[in-house]
Protein backbone atom coordinates (compact mmCIF):
# COMPACT_ATOMS: atom_id res chain seq x y z
CA UNK A 1 0.00 0.00 0.00
CA UNK A 2 2.87 2.38 0.71
CA UNK A 3 3.83 2.27 -2.98
CA UNK A 4 0.42 3.42 -4.22
CA UNK A 5 -0.28 6.88 -5.58
CA UNK A 6 -3.05 7.29 -3.01
CA UNK A 7 -0.63 6.76 -0.14
CA UNK A 8 1.91 9.18 -1.61
CA UNK A 9 -0.77 11.82 -2.18
CA UNK A 10 -1.99 11.39 1.40
CA UNK A 11 1.49 11.80 2.87
CA UNK A 12 2.23 14.78 0.62
CA UNK A 13 -1.05 16.50 1.49
CA UNK A 14 -0.63 15.86 5.22
CA UNK A 15 3.01 16.91 5.22
CA UNK A 16 2.34 20.18 3.42
CA UNK A 17 -0.62 20.99 5.69
CA UNK A 18 1.45 20.17 8.77
CA UNK A 19 4.35 22.38 7.66
CA UNK A 20 2.00 25.26 6.84
CA UNK A 21 0.23 25.02 10.19
CA UNK A 22 3.57 24.78 11.99
CA UNK A 23 4.80 27.92 10.25
CA UNK A 24 1.62 29.84 11.13
CA UNK A 25 1.59 28.78 14.78
CA UNK A 26 5.35 29.19 15.05
CA UNK A 27 5.07 32.73 13.68
CA UNK A 28 2.37 33.59 16.20
CA UNK A 29 4.36 32.11 19.05
CA UNK A 30 7.51 33.95 17.96
CA UNK A 31 5.66 37.28 17.75
CA UNK A 32 4.15 36.86 21.22
CA UNK A 33 7.45 35.75 22.72
CA UNK A 34 9.24 38.85 21.41
CA UNK A 35 6.79 41.12 23.26
CA UNK A 36 7.16 39.25 26.52
CA UNK A 37 10.25 39.28 28.69
CA UNK A 38 10.23 36.45 31.15
CA UNK A 39 11.79 37.66 34.40
CA UNK A 40 11.21 36.89 38.10
CA UNK A 41 8.90 39.09 40.13
CA UNK A 42 10.88 41.35 42.43
CA UNK A 43 9.64 41.44 46.01
CA UNK A 44 9.53 44.97 47.42
CA UNK A 45 8.30 46.35 50.71
CA UNK A 46 6.58 49.58 51.68
CA UNK A 47 5.44 51.09 54.98
CA UNK A 48 1.74 50.69 55.59
CA UNK A 49 -0.38 53.10 57.73
CA UNK A 50 -3.97 53.07 58.88
CA UNK A 51 -4.67 56.64 59.50
CA UNK A 52 -1.88 57.75 61.81
CA UNK A 53 -1.25 54.28 63.04
CA UNK A 54 1.84 52.51 61.62
CA UNK A 55 1.07 48.96 60.54
CA UNK A 56 4.55 47.85 59.52
CA UNK A 57 6.08 46.85 56.20
CA UNK A 58 4.00 45.10 53.50
CA UNK A 59 4.95 43.34 50.19
CA UNK A 60 4.18 45.44 47.10
CA UNK A 61 3.82 44.12 43.50
CA UNK A 62 3.83 46.59 40.61
CA UNK A 63 1.24 46.40 37.84
CA UNK A 64 3.81 45.90 35.11
CA UNK A 65 5.16 42.85 36.81
CA UNK A 66 1.67 41.41 37.10
CA UNK A 67 1.20 41.91 33.37
CA UNK A 68 4.51 40.23 32.68
CA UNK A 69 3.50 37.21 34.75
CA UNK A 70 0.22 36.95 32.88
CA UNK A 71 2.05 37.12 29.53
CA UNK A 72 4.48 34.41 30.55
CA UNK A 73 1.64 32.12 31.56
CA UNK A 74 -0.20 32.86 28.32
CA UNK A 75 2.92 32.07 26.28
CA UNK A 76 3.33 28.74 28.01
CA UNK A 77 -0.33 27.91 27.43
CA UNK A 78 -0.01 28.91 23.76
CA UNK A 79 3.01 26.65 23.34
CA UNK A 80 1.25 23.66 24.86
CA UNK A 81 -1.96 24.12 22.87
CA UNK A 82 0.01 24.72 19.64
CA UNK A 83 1.78 21.41 20.00
CA UNK A 84 -1.48 19.63 20.74
CA UNK A 85 -3.15 21.36 17.79
CA UNK A 86 -0.33 20.38 15.43
CA UNK A 87 -0.53 16.74 16.54
CA UNK A 88 -4.31 16.64 16.09
CA UNK A 89 -4.12 18.48 12.79
CA UNK A 90 -1.59 15.99 11.43
CA UNK A 91 -3.74 13.01 12.39
CA UNK A 92 -6.87 14.63 10.94
CA UNK A 93 -5.04 15.60 7.75
CA UNK A 94 -4.01 11.97 7.22
CA UNK A 95 -7.63 10.87 7.31
CA UNK A 96 -8.87 13.74 5.19
CA UNK A 97 -6.05 13.28 2.70
CA UNK A 98 -6.77 9.56 2.42
CA UNK A 99 -10.45 10.18 1.69
CA UNK A 100 -9.83 13.04 -0.76
CA UNK A 101 -7.11 11.19 -2.66
CA UNK A 102 -9.42 8.19 -2.91
CA UNK A 103 -12.15 10.35 -4.46
CA UNK A 104 -9.69 12.00 -6.84
CA UNK A 105 -8.23 8.67 -7.97
CA UNK A 106 -11.59 6.91 -8.33
CA UNK A 107 -11.66 7.60 -12.10
CA UNK A 108 -8.20 6.07 -12.40
CA UNK A 109 -9.45 2.88 -10.77
CA UNK A 110 -12.38 2.85 -13.19
CA UNK A 111 -10.02 3.26 -16.14
CA UNK A 112 -7.73 0.51 -14.85
CA UNK A 113 -10.60 -1.90 -14.19
CA UNK A 114 -12.11 -1.39 -17.63
CA UNK A 115 -8.71 -1.76 -19.32
CA UNK A 116 -8.13 -5.05 -17.48
CA UNK A 117 -11.50 -6.40 -18.61
CA UNK A 118 -10.94 -5.50 -22.27
CA UNK A 119 -9.47 -8.22 -24.48
CA UNK A 120 -8.32 -8.16 -28.08
CA UNK A 121 -11.24 -10.39 -29.03
CA UNK A 122 -13.80 -8.10 -27.38
CA UNK A 123 -13.10 -4.41 -27.78
CA UNK A 124 -16.67 -3.22 -27.31
CA UNK A 125 -16.17 -2.08 -23.70
CA UNK A 126 -15.65 1.63 -23.14
CA UNK A 127 -14.76 3.67 -20.07
CA UNK A 128 -17.25 6.52 -20.70
CA UNK A 129 -16.08 8.42 -17.64
CA UNK A 130 -18.57 10.89 -16.22
CA UNK A 131 -17.74 14.05 -14.34
CA UNK A 132 -16.09 17.42 -14.93
CA UNK A 133 -13.95 18.07 -17.97
CA UNK A 134 -10.56 17.63 -16.28
CA UNK A 135 -7.34 15.80 -17.13
CA UNK A 136 -8.74 12.40 -16.11
CA UNK A 137 -11.85 12.91 -18.27
CA UNK A 138 -9.60 13.82 -21.21
CA UNK A 139 -7.49 10.71 -20.56
CA UNK A 140 -10.57 8.47 -20.47
CA UNK A 141 -11.94 10.01 -23.68
CA UNK A 142 -8.57 9.54 -25.37
CA UNK A 143 -8.50 5.87 -24.38
CA UNK A 144 -12.08 5.43 -25.64
CA UNK A 145 -11.08 6.96 -28.98
CA UNK A 146 -8.07 4.66 -29.16
CA UNK A 147 -10.31 1.68 -28.44
CA UNK A 148 -12.64 2.77 -31.25
CA UNK A 149 -9.71 2.77 -33.67
CA UNK A 150 -8.47 -0.59 -32.37
CA UNK A 151 -11.92 -2.14 -32.71
CA UNK A 152 -12.19 -0.84 -36.26
CA UNK A 153 -8.71 -2.16 -37.08
CA UNK A 154 -9.41 -5.61 -35.60
CA UNK A 155 -12.78 -5.77 -37.37
CA UNK A 156 -11.16 -4.85 -40.67
CA UNK A 157 -8.46 -7.46 -40.06
CA UNK A 158 -11.00 -10.18 -39.30
CA UNK A 159 -13.04 -9.18 -42.33
CA UNK A 160 -9.94 -9.27 -44.52
CA UNK A 161 -8.99 -12.72 -43.23
CA UNK A 162 -12.52 -14.04 -43.74
CA UNK A 163 -12.76 -12.61 -47.24
CA UNK A 164 -9.28 -13.77 -48.21
CA UNK A 165 -10.02 -17.27 -46.90
CA UNK A 166 -13.23 -17.35 -48.90
CA UNK A 167 -11.52 -16.12 -52.08
CA UNK A 168 -8.64 -18.61 -51.71
CA UNK A 169 -10.97 -21.50 -50.97
CA UNK A 170 -12.58 -21.41 -54.41
CA UNK A 171 -9.40 -21.81 -56.53
CA UNK A 172 -8.05 -24.38 -54.07
CA UNK A 173 -11.26 -26.37 -54.44
CA UNK A 174 -10.97 -26.15 -58.23
CA UNK A 175 -7.34 -27.31 -58.15
CA UNK A 176 -8.12 -30.15 -55.75
CA UNK A 177 -11.09 -31.33 -57.82
CA UNK A 178 -9.14 -31.35 -61.10
CA UNK A 179 -6.13 -33.06 -59.55
CA UNK A 180 -8.27 -35.77 -57.98
CA UNK A 181 -10.65 -36.28 -60.90
CA UNK A 182 -8.36 -35.87 -63.94
CA UNK A 183 -4.65 -35.42 -63.37
CA UNK A 184 -4.40 -38.23 -60.83
CA UNK A 185 -6.60 -40.57 -62.85
CA UNK A 186 -4.74 -43.01 -65.17
CA UNK A 187 -7.83 -43.31 -67.37
CA UNK A 188 -8.00 -39.61 -68.24
CA UNK A 189 -7.43 -38.69 -71.87
CA UNK A 190 -4.85 -36.19 -73.03
CA UNK A 191 -7.60 -33.75 -73.93
CA UNK A 192 -9.04 -33.96 -70.42
CA UNK A 193 -5.59 -33.55 -68.90
CA UNK A 194 -4.88 -30.50 -71.06
CA UNK A 195 -8.19 -28.94 -70.10
CA UNK A 196 -7.53 -29.68 -66.38
CA UNK A 197 -4.05 -28.16 -66.63
CA UNK A 198 -5.53 -24.99 -68.14
CA UNK A 199 -8.11 -24.78 -65.37
CA UNK A 200 -5.45 -25.31 -62.70
CA UNK A 201 -3.25 -22.69 -64.35
CA UNK A 202 -6.06 -20.12 -64.26
CA UNK A 203 -6.80 -20.94 -60.63
CA UNK A 204 -3.17 -20.62 -59.56
CA UNK A 205 -2.85 -17.38 -61.52
CA UNK A 206 -5.83 -15.98 -59.67
CA UNK A 207 -4.37 -17.10 -56.34
CA UNK A 208 -1.05 -15.46 -57.19
CA UNK A 209 -2.77 -12.20 -58.06
CA UNK A 210 -4.77 -12.33 -54.85
CA UNK A 211 -1.67 -12.95 -52.72
CA UNK A 212 0.17 -10.08 -54.43
CA UNK A 213 -2.75 -7.76 -53.77
CA UNK A 214 -2.88 -8.83 -50.13
CA UNK A 215 0.85 -8.18 -49.77
CA UNK A 216 0.38 -4.73 -51.30
CA UNK A 217 -2.42 -4.06 -48.83
CA UNK A 218 -0.26 -5.16 -45.89
CA UNK A 219 2.67 -3.03 -47.06
CA UNK A 220 0.74 0.24 -46.78
CA UNK A 221 -0.67 -0.87 -43.41
CA UNK A 222 2.83 -1.40 -42.07
CA UNK A 223 5.37 1.16 -40.93
CA UNK A 224 8.00 0.57 -43.60
CA UNK A 225 7.09 3.50 -45.83
CA UNK A 226 9.48 5.01 -48.37
CA UNK A 227 8.13 8.57 -48.39
CA UNK A 228 10.25 11.06 -50.32
CA UNK A 229 9.81 14.24 -52.37
CA UNK A 230 8.15 13.40 -55.68
CA UNK A 231 6.42 14.91 -58.68
CA UNK A 232 2.91 13.50 -58.95
CA UNK A 233 2.77 14.17 -62.69
CA UNK A 234 5.98 12.16 -63.20
CA UNK A 235 4.55 9.26 -61.19
CA UNK A 236 1.37 9.27 -63.30
CA UNK A 237 3.45 9.44 -66.48
CA UNK A 238 5.49 6.40 -65.46
CA UNK A 239 2.30 4.44 -64.82
CA UNK A 240 1.06 5.41 -68.29
CA UNK A 241 4.28 4.13 -69.83
CA UNK A 242 3.91 0.80 -68.06
CA UNK A 243 0.43 0.31 -69.50
CA UNK A 244 1.20 1.54 -73.01
CA UNK A 245 1.77 -2.01 -74.31
CA UNK A 246 -1.37 -3.59 -72.75
CA UNK A 247 -3.42 -0.64 -74.04
CA UNK A 248 -1.96 -1.02 -77.54
CA UNK A 249 -2.77 -4.72 -77.48
CA UNK A 250 -6.41 -3.84 -76.94
CA UNK A 251 -6.25 -0.93 -79.42
CA UNK A 252 -6.92 1.53 -76.59
CA UNK A 253 -5.32 4.98 -76.72
CA UNK A 254 -3.97 6.56 -73.51
CA UNK A 255 -4.17 10.36 -73.63
CA UNK A 256 -2.11 12.26 -71.06
CA UNK A 257 -3.10 15.65 -69.66
CA UNK A 258 -0.45 16.07 -66.97
CA UNK A 259 0.26 19.45 -65.41
CA UNK A 260 3.51 20.63 -63.86
CA UNK A 261 4.73 21.63 -60.41
CA UNK A 262 2.81 18.88 -58.61
CA UNK A 263 5.29 18.40 -55.78
CA UNK A 264 4.34 16.34 -52.72
CA UNK A 265 5.80 13.97 -50.14
CA UNK A 266 4.88 10.31 -50.44
CA UNK A 267 5.75 6.78 -51.50
CA UNK A 268 6.36 6.96 -55.25
CA UNK A 269 6.09 3.18 -55.75
CA UNK A 270 2.78 2.98 -53.91
CA UNK A 271 1.29 5.94 -55.76
CA UNK A 272 2.48 4.51 -59.07
CA UNK A 273 0.71 1.25 -58.19
CA UNK A 274 -2.47 3.18 -57.35
CA UNK A 275 -2.48 4.90 -60.74
CA UNK A 276 -1.55 1.63 -62.43
CA UNK A 277 -4.53 -0.12 -60.82
CA UNK A 278 -6.82 2.56 -62.21
CA UNK A 279 -5.22 2.23 -65.63
CA UNK A 280 -5.56 -1.56 -65.51
CA UNK A 281 -9.31 -1.27 -64.95
CA UNK A 282 -9.67 1.52 -67.53
CA UNK A 283 -7.86 -0.45 -70.25
CA UNK A 284 -9.76 -3.60 -69.38
CA UNK A 285 -13.22 -2.01 -69.46
CA UNK A 286 -12.71 0.32 -72.42
CA UNK A 287 -13.90 -1.07 -75.76
CA UNK A 288 -11.46 -1.69 -78.58
CA UNK A 289 -10.58 1.60 -80.20
CA UNK A 290 -11.56 3.47 -77.04
CA UNK A 291 -9.67 6.19 -75.22
CA UNK A 292 -8.34 6.38 -71.67
CA UNK A 293 -7.60 9.87 -70.39
CA UNK A 294 -5.09 10.40 -67.58
CA UNK A 295 -4.89 13.85 -66.04
CA UNK A 296 -3.03 15.47 -63.17
CA UNK A 297 -3.18 18.98 -61.76
CA UNK A 298 -3.95 21.22 -58.82
CA UNK A 299 -7.38 22.40 -57.64
CA UNK A 300 -8.65 23.95 -54.42
CA UNK A 301 -5.34 23.52 -52.62
CA UNK A 302 -5.16 19.80 -53.51
CA UNK A 303 -3.26 17.78 -56.09
CA UNK A 304 -5.22 15.34 -58.20
CA UNK A 305 -4.73 12.44 -60.59
CA UNK A 306 -7.72 11.25 -62.59
CA UNK A 307 -8.25 8.33 -64.96
CA UNK A 308 -11.29 8.27 -67.25
CA UNK A 309 -12.36 5.33 -69.40
CA UNK A 310 -14.98 4.72 -72.09
CA UNK A 311 -16.33 1.62 -70.38
CA UNK A 312 -19.89 0.70 -69.38
CA UNK A 313 -19.88 2.95 -66.32
CA UNK A 314 -21.20 2.30 -62.83
CA UNK A 315 -24.62 2.43 -61.28
CA UNK A 316 -25.06 4.96 -58.48
CA UNK A 317 -25.50 2.19 -55.91
CA UNK A 318 -22.30 0.48 -57.06
CA UNK A 319 -20.28 3.69 -56.78
CA UNK A 320 -20.56 3.53 -52.98
CA UNK A 321 -19.17 -0.03 -52.90
CA UNK A 322 -16.61 0.04 -55.67
CA UNK A 323 -13.70 0.70 -53.26
CA UNK A 324 -14.67 -2.09 -50.83
CA UNK A 325 -12.43 -5.11 -50.53
CA UNK A 326 -13.37 -8.06 -52.74
CA UNK A 327 -16.31 -6.22 -54.30
CA UNK A 328 -16.62 -7.01 -57.99
CA UNK A 329 -19.08 -5.88 -60.62
CA UNK A 330 -20.63 -8.18 -63.15
CA UNK A 331 -17.82 -7.75 -65.69
CA UNK A 332 -15.17 -8.32 -63.01
CA UNK A 333 -16.84 -11.54 -61.95
CA UNK A 334 -16.69 -12.78 -65.51
CA UNK A 335 -12.94 -12.26 -65.80
CA UNK A 336 -12.37 -13.50 -62.23
CA UNK A 337 -10.45 -10.56 -60.80
CA UNK A 338 -9.86 -10.44 -57.06
CA UNK A 339 -11.74 -7.24 -56.33
CA UNK A 340 -8.80 -5.80 -54.33
CA UNK A 341 -7.42 -3.35 -56.89
CA UNK A 342 -9.58 -0.33 -56.03
CA UNK A 343 -9.46 -1.17 -52.31
CA UNK A 344 -5.68 -0.95 -52.54
CA UNK A 345 -6.00 2.37 -54.38
CA UNK A 346 -8.12 3.82 -51.59
CA UNK A 347 -5.78 2.49 -48.91
CA UNK A 348 -2.70 3.97 -50.58
CA UNK A 349 -4.33 7.37 -51.10
CA UNK A 350 -5.77 7.58 -47.57
CA UNK A 351 -2.41 6.58 -46.08
CA UNK A 352 -1.05 9.73 -47.78
CA UNK A 353 -3.78 11.86 -46.22
CA UNK A 354 -5.82 11.98 -49.43
CA UNK A 355 -9.26 10.95 -50.68
CA UNK A 356 -10.63 8.96 -53.60
CA UNK A 357 -13.72 9.73 -55.64
CA UNK A 358 -15.57 8.27 -58.60
CA UNK A 359 -17.80 10.00 -61.15
CA UNK A 360 -19.77 7.76 -63.48
CA UNK A 361 -23.00 7.16 -65.35
CA UNK A 362 -24.19 3.98 -67.00
CA UNK A 363 -23.06 3.88 -70.60
CA UNK A 364 -20.82 6.98 -70.24
CA UNK A 365 -17.67 5.54 -68.69
CA UNK A 366 -16.18 6.29 -65.29
CA UNK A 367 -13.67 8.78 -63.91
CA UNK A 368 -11.64 7.87 -60.82
CA UNK A 369 -9.97 10.79 -59.03
CA UNK A 370 -7.17 10.64 -56.45
CA UNK A 371 -7.00 13.79 -54.28
CA UNK A 372 -3.61 14.17 -52.56
CA UNK A 373 -2.15 16.89 -50.32
CA UNK A 374 0.71 18.97 -51.75
CA UNK A 375 4.01 19.43 -49.96
CA UNK A 376 2.87 22.65 -48.27
CA UNK A 377 -0.33 21.05 -46.97
CA UNK A 378 -3.89 20.83 -48.24
CA UNK A 379 -7.13 22.59 -47.50
CA UNK A 380 -9.95 21.38 -45.28
CA UNK A 381 -11.56 19.04 -47.80
CA UNK A 382 -10.94 18.20 -51.46
CA UNK A 383 -13.30 19.63 -54.06
CA UNK A 384 -16.35 17.59 -54.91
CA UNK A 385 -16.10 18.21 -58.64
CA UNK A 386 -14.70 16.11 -61.45
CA UNK A 387 -11.45 17.70 -62.72
CA UNK A 388 -11.83 15.88 -66.04
CA UNK A 389 -15.41 17.01 -66.52
CA UNK A 390 -14.40 19.02 -69.59
CA UNK A 391 -13.53 15.72 -71.26
CA UNK A 392 -17.01 14.33 -70.78
CA UNK A 393 -18.76 16.65 -73.22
Amino acid sequence: MIHTIRFRLTVLYSGLLFVLAALVLGGIYFAVSKTTQERPITTRYAKAYSGDQYLGKREVVFVEEVENAVNVATLATLREYSLLTLAGLYVASLGIGWVLSGRVLRPVRSITRTAEEIQATDLKRRIRLRGPRDELKDLADTIDTMLDRLEAAFSAQRQLIDDASHELRNPLTIIRANVDAVLASPDASEEERARAVAIVDRATTRMTTLVEDLLATARRQGTAFADTDLDLAAVAGEACEEYAAPAAAREVTIVRELGGGLDMIGDADALRRAVANLLSNAVRFSPRGGTVRVGAGRMGGWLWVAVRDDGPGLREADQERVFDRFWRGESSRRDRHTGLGLAIVRQIVESHGGRVAVFSRLGQGATFVLWLPPREGAGDAPPGTNPLARSLV
